[in-house]
């Protein structure tokens, strides 16, 4: 276990993974923090101490990657359901449906672009760019 400045440099790093931010906030100098914080994520024993505070945080959460993988396809689902617009009719004197359908496609934008990095969509990979999901959508194998 990291003692002292570096400690809480890993500790205040995993707040927003912003190294300058997370240096300063762990009592280094503004000036050189920059540097300070490029030159601590190079040490070994700091990226061990964030890998293990990461797996802390994860355990304690109760999250996986499963989960999140889940919630964001549930997410984009609510995200891309058909919502009626409605607008003000005077005549009735209330909201009413008309006609015409949306959807959060800023929601369903952010969902996919989340979903795109972490299946390593649109990356320059080794493997050619492949990316291989399975559709068990209705149960079977395939």
């Amino acid at each position: 276990m990291l003692g002292g400045k570096k400690e809480h440099f890993c500790e205040e790093y995993i707040i927003d993974y912003n190294g300058t931010r997370a240096a300063i906030r762990a009592g280094y100098p503004e000036k050189t923090a920059a540097k300070r914080a490029c030159l601590l994520l190079k040490e070994e024993e700091v990226r061990t101490r964030i890998l293990e505070l990461q797996e802390e945080r994860r355990q304690r959460l109760c999250v996986s990657a499963d989960f999140v993988m889940t919630e964001l396809l549930d997410t984009l689902q609510r995200c891309k359901a058909a919502v009626p617009v409605e607008e003000w009719s005077y005549d009735e004197h209330r909201m009413v449906e008309t006609g015409v359908y949306g959807f959060d496609s800023k929601g369903a934008c952010k969902c996919l672009e989340l979903l795109g990095k972490y299946l390593g969509v649109g990356e320059d990979r080794t493997d050619g760019g492949v990316v291989y999901i399975k559709d068990d959508v209705d149960g079977e194998e395939g």
